[in-house]
């Protein structure tokens, strides 16, 4: 087989998911490549080396990368990992090329073809590959689980012999694939939910999962699927509504988040004074700033009777089915360019095209490109 798929542990704090699984290793060789598996780096997902099948095991990741054609990966890679990369090699996988001007140029420099699949543009043909989305679902599931957990009251109503329990009040903020996830699961818990966001278009897919609508009056429809920045005004009659609604919410779990940006602020300080006692916030989007004012990325801690959760690596808290997910996002964009077991890489392909941050020594997606190397 001529070309080789390299997959390795993932050394990211806290991240247990791996870019591979036994069902993604048959399918790459039915495209002609041959899988190289770092030895335990499907352990973290209780998948351990016995299930991937005949596969070649390599020792370390270095012995991985060296002889890999194509790499498959979670986490952005190390520089020690860039590094072990044959020269030409193809990168797939994550690398938030915002945060790490330096990768960006190790890639570069050693002429590595690397894909960021957060960039891949979010079209009908591309939803197979769609890694946002798919580990979205998994990060809104477990932030209602976490919220639950986390509440001091049941979620569903109950009738006991020691009287009725009232359901709790779950407000979901943001109605992506994450938000819907988890408006899907606290609906399931048995609590009265309402989803929120500012574009009104989602209001039937909302209702669709059993939920309410909560309408502010304020709509900020955007493009590719996410909303536009609101207006200093529309953002003052947005948090003033949004604040007296609060009042009345038991749980409230944030997701609004937009790639490659800091998350924008929906609940400030005031709105929480304004809560009631033994409510709960958890904010899925803690990793990249968080929703809340008051979260802390990574901490879970009680401001005025208010618990407020900011969980990182959600993904990971259900890492065998993110596993699973994400190997299966990375085979299908793979299978763009891996022909009859030989690369053939189209640039007319805007799926190519457009997720690709380095290619031949440059820099090719152009907001990185300005932002490492300057106008």
């Amino acid at each position: 087989m001529a070309v080789t798929v390299a997959v390795v542990k993932e050394t990211a704090p806290n991240e247990r998911r791996v870019a591979i699984s036994p069902e993604v290793v048959k399918k790459l060789a039915k495209l002609g490549a041959s899988v190289v598996i770092q030895t335990g780096a499907g352990d973290p997902t209780h998948q351990p080396d016995g299930l991937f099948g005949d596969v070649a095991k390599a020792p370390d990741a270095r012995s991985a990368l060296g002889q890999a054609d194509v790499v498959f990966k979670v986490a952005p890679p190390t520089l020690d990992e860039i590094a072990a990369m044959k020269e030409g090699a193809i990168y797939v996988g994550m690398l938030a090329a915002h945060t790490a001007p330096e990768r960006t140029k190790a890639l570069r420099d050693r002429k590595i073809t690397a894909f960021a699949m957060e960039l891949l543009p979010r079209t009908t043909r591309a939803q197979a590959m769609d890694i946002l989305s798919s580990q979205a679902g998994m990060a809104g599931y477990k932030a209602v689980l976490i919220a639950a957990q986390a509440s001091p009251k049941f979620f569903p109503m109950l009738t006991t012999a020691a009287g009725t329990v009232r359901p709790s009040k779950v407000l979901i903020v943001g109605a992506g694939v994450a938000g819907l996830q988890a408006i899907a699961t606290a609906r399931r818990l048995g609590a009265a939910v309402e989803g929120f966001d500012v574009r009104p278009e989602v209001k039937e897919q909302i209702e669709s999962l059993g939920a309410k609508f909560l309408d502010l009056g304020v709509s900020a429809s955007g493009t590719g699927g996410y909303a536009r920045e609101l207006t200093a005004e529309e953002r003052a009659e947005q948090q003033k509504r949004l604040g007296e609604h609060l009042k009345g919410i038991d749980v409230i779990v944030t997701t609004a988040a937009v790639p490659g940006r800091p998350a924008p602020k929906i609940i400030t300080k005031t709105m929480v004074d304004g809560m009631k006692a033994g409510a709960v916030i958890v904010d899925l989007a803690a990793e990249t700033g968080g929703n809340c004012e008051l979260t802390k990325p990574g901490e879970t801690y009680v401001y005025n009777n208010v618990t407020i959760v900011g969980p990182l690596g959600l993904p990971s808290m259900g890492a065998q089915h993110a596993s699973e997910m994400y190997a299966r996002n990375l085979y299908n964009f793979a299978a763009l360019f891996i022909v009859e077991g030989a690369i053939k890489l189209d640039w007319e392909d805007e799926l190519i095209a457009k997720t690709c941050l380095t290619h031949g020594g440059e820099i090719k997606h152009e907001a990185t490109k300005k932002l490492v190397e300057g106008a």
